[in-house]
C-alpha cells in the first residue's frame, strides 16, 4: 500500500525503488481468482488459465505530449471534438487537440484544491452524455477548506471531498471556474484513501469511487459500515442543477441502515474503474493494504443490480485480513476479485486501466492495468471460465492513470515525467495472396531469336 500515492520517490516504501528493482521487475507473481481451489498455505481461491490458451498483443508506447505537472487522468468529452482532457493534481485541466496542448487551461481551480497531502488534489473529471448540448461537467477534488462537520474520529482539520458541477464559458475550450455548484460533499477523516474517480456509466448515472477514509487497516471501520459513504462506489443521478437524486433501482434504496447512494461496498481505495465500451462490463481496480492488489469484474448484466461486497477489510485480495491470522474468516456474501497480485517484486499499488482493442483482428480485446511503483503493465482476458493475465510491458515510470479518446485509443500516464503515451503495437503483417505458379516458356527457334547487344561494345 502506498499512503502517499502521488508524493515524490522519497515517500515510497523503503526498498521499492532501488537498484534491485530492475532485476526483480521481470518476475511476476500473479494469482487468478474465479473458482474454489486452495493454493498452498495462503488459502487463496483461484483458477488458472493455461498460459498458451490465449494470445497477447506486442504493445509499445508512443509519446503524445509531455510537460504536464503531476498528471493523474486523461479522458475525453465524447462530443465529437476529439479533444483529450488532461488533469493535473494541482487543480488544472488542459486540452490536447490535434497533438498539441492548448495554451490556456480548460479549467483552473488551483485556488480551492488542497494538494499538501499525498493523495489529495484534483482527482477526477466526468463529462455527461449530453455535454455537447448542455455544456456542463463534473469534477472531484479535495478542498483547501474543511467543508463538512466532523464524523467520529475526525479532528475537523482534514480537508474534504467535493463533487461539483461546472459550466463552460463562451469559449468551448475554457470552462468558467466561477460557475461551481457543489452537488455532494463528503467528510474525510484522514488525508489518504480519498478515491477520487468519477465516471458516467452506460446507464447515464454518475459513479463515484470513495476510499475507506484513510489511515491503515480501515482504521475508521467504514468499508463494511452501510451508514458510511467511505469504502464504496456510489451511484447518483445528476443534471442541470446543483443537486442529485438517487436512482430508484440502486441496490440499497429503502434498506434499513444503508445509505441509498451506495452501489457497491467493501472497497479500500478504488483507483480507476472502467466500463468496456463494447460489452458494458465494469472493471474495478482496488488498491491493497500491504500485500495484495486486486481487479474486480462485473458483467454488464449484473450492473443494474449492484450491491456487491468486495470484502475489505475482511479480506485483502482473497486472503483473510489481517495477514498472519487465522484463514477462516467468514466470506459469506463476498464477491471475490478475478485477479490479485502480491508485492513480492516491488509492486505496491494497482492502477486500473482500459479495455484495449488490438489492431490485429485475430487478437481478443484485453483489459490493461498497471502498478504505480514498478510501472509494469499487464493484460487480462477471459479464457473459458477462468481469467488469464500476462505482463505486456515494463515502462519503468510511475503509472497514475490510463485513459482513452473518442475513437478508443488507449493512453498511459507517467506521473513524474508528466508524459502522455498512446499504447500502440506494430501493424499486423498482411498474409500474402497466393500467386499462380510460373508457366513454362517455350524455347524460341533460331529464326525468331534476336539477341540483345550491349551498347558498351
Amino acid at each position: 500500500m502506498l499512503d502517499a500515492r502521488f508524493d515524490s520517490t522519497a515517500n515510497l516504501p523503503a526498498g521499492q525503488i532501488n537498484s534491485s528493482r530492475r532485476q526483480r521487475r521481470w518476475h511476476i507473481s500473479m494469482i487468478l481468482v474465479t473458482t474454489a481451489f486452495a493454493l498452498g498455505l495462503l488459502g487463496i481461491m483461484n483458477a488458472y488459465a493455461s498460459p498458451g490458451a490465449v494470445t497477447w498483443p506486442a504493445i509499445h508506447l508512443r509519446l503524445i505530449e509531455d510537460g504536464f505537472n503531476n498528471p493523474i487522468e486523461v479522458t475525453h468529452a465524447n462530443d465529437g471534438s476529439n479533444r483529450l482532457f488532461v488533469l493535473e493534481r494541482g487543480g488544472l485541466v488542459h486540452i490536447v487537440q490535434d497533438g498539441q496542448r492548448l495554451t490556456t487551461p480548460f479549467l483552473d481551480i488551483s485556488d480551492r484544491v488542497f494538494i499538501t497531502c499525498g493523495e489529495c488534489g484534483l482527482l477526477g473529471i466526468a463529462f455527461p452524455p449530453n455535454f455537447a448540448e448542455e455544456g456542463y461537467f463534473f469534477v472531484n477534488y479535495i478542498s483547501k477548506t474543511n467543508q463538512v462537520p466532523p464524523d467520529t474520529g475526525d479532528p475537523n482539520t482534514i480537508h474534504d471531498t467535493v463533487i461539483a458541477r461546472f459550466h463552460i464559458s463562451d469559449d468551448p475550450n475554457v470552462a468558467d471556474a466561477a460557475s461551481e455548484e457543489p452537488i455532494l460533499k463528503i467528510n474525510q477523516p484522514a488525508s489518504n484513501h480519498n478515491g477520487g474517480h468519477i465516471l458516467f456509466g452506460p446507464d447515464e448515472y454518475l459513479y463515484i469511487g470513495m476510499g475507506d477514509g484513510g489511515e491503515g487497516g480501515d482504521f475508521f471501520d467504514n468499508a463494511q459500515n452501510p451508514a458510511s459513504l467511505h469504502g464504496k462506489i456510489l451511484r447518483i443521478e445528476v443534471g442541470a442543477t446543483g443537486t442529485y437524486t438517487v436512482p430508484a433501482d440502486n441496490p440499497f434504496v429503502d434498506t434499513q441502515g444503508f445509505r441509498d447512494e451506495i452501489w457497491a461496498w467493501g472497497l479500500r481505495n478504488p483507483w480507476r474503474f472502467h466500463f468496456d465500451r463494447a460489452t458494458g462490463d465494469l472493471y474495478i481496480a482496488d488498491v491493497g493494504q500491504g500485500n495484495y492488489e486486486e481487479i474486480n469484474h462485473i458483467a454488464a448484466a449484473d450492473i443494474g443490480n449492484g450491491g456487491q461486497n468486495y470484502g475489505w477489510p475482511i479480506v485483502e485480495g482473497n486472503v483473510c485480513y489481517p495477514p498472519g491470522g487465522a484463514q477462516d474468516c467468514d466470506r459469506t456474501g463476498l464477491t471475490a476479485p478475478v485477479i490479485i497480485y502480491d508485492h513480492a517484486n516491488g509492486d505496491c499499488s494497482v492502477t486500473g486501466g482500459f479495455v484495449y482493442a488490438s489492431l490485429d483482428p485475430n487478437q481478443a480485446p484485453i483489459y490493461l492495468y498497471g502498478d504505480f511503483c514498478t510501472g509494469r503493465i499487464w493484460g487480462m482476458q477471459k479464457d473459458g471460465a477462468a481469467w488469464a493475465t500476462s505482463e505486456l510491458l515494463n515502462t519503468d515510470f510511475r503509472i497514475t492513470t490510463f485513459g482513452d479518446d473518442e475513437t478508443g485509443n488507449v493512453y498511459v500516464v507517467s506521473y513524474d515525467g508528466g508524459e502522455i503515451y498512446q499504447i500502440d503495437e506494430p501493424l499486423p503483417t498482411a498474409t500474402p495472396l497466393p500467386t499462380a505458379p510460373p508457366q513454362p516458356t517455350a524455347t524460341p527457334t533460331p529464326s525468331s531469336y534476336l539477341p540483345t547487344i550491349s551498347k558498351s561494345e
